[in-house]
């Protein structure tokens, strides 16, 4: 299957005004890629997590007056929906593209997930690349860098995990839109799955 990378056309998709304006470019100009993403990813992770993986891809259904200002395919152990879970994201705002092991607010098992993320702190805070950024709203693209956290830094956002109701946990790479529209389509397919080969504990964890 060919992947293609994502251009500087499908992050300038976020630009166009209007709800319907900006959801006829995304279902043109990116959709298509992030279901080839969907196609292709979810038989790898399938294999890599033991868990059989199906892609969903968001289709901002609820919208009905601000466009979306990102978008993705998350993939998830359930092949009828994916927030209830740990899954896997990839996805672009206007500024980036992403690659996300994501707990978000709706998993019902938080406070689990949020212990045994506790008792590997130590471990997660060596493990994990410098350059990894963890995130606690997927709504925003605001980040906060691996390499500036502590064991207890980690710990604080795991606890919030069990014991906040709108709490998540993000963790994985933002790649500029500059960098992002340098990459060619192998290197584009082999930055996602070393993304996905570093986060693959996090998701062996909860």
């Amino acid at each position: 299957m060919n992947i293609a990378s994502f251009t500087a056309d499908d992050f300038n998709v976020f630009k166009i005004d209007g709800l319907e304006p900006r959801m006829d470019a995304l279902k043109e100009r990116i959709q298509p890629k992030l279901q080839a993403l969907g196609e292709h990813f979810s038989q790898r992770l399938s294999v890599m997590t033991g868990d059989e993986m199906f892609p969903h891809v968001a289709k901002h259904a609820r919208r009905t007056v601000n466009p979306p200002k990102d978008t993705w395919v998350a993939f998830a152990a359930n092949s009828r929906g994916y927030k209830m879970m740990p899954h896997f994201q990839i996805g672009l705002w206007e500024t980036h593209m992403f690659i996300w092991y994501a707990v978000i607010y709706e998993a019902p098992n938080k406070m689990e997930i949020g212990k045994s993320l506790e008792q590997q702190a130590d471990r997660l805070v060596k493990s994990i690349p410098s350059h990894y950024v963890w995130s606690m709203d997927h709504t925003k693209p605001e980040v906060i860098p691996h390499e500036s956290l502590g064991v207890e830094d980690l710990n604080v956002m795991f606890h919030r995990l069990q014991t906040v109701k709108k709490a998540e946990i993000l963790c994985g790479i933002q790649i500029s839109r500059d960098d992002a529209i340098q990459l060619n389509d192998d290197d584009f397919i082999k930055t996602i799955q070393d993304a996905f080969e570093h986060l693959l504990p996090l998701y062996k964890l909860t």
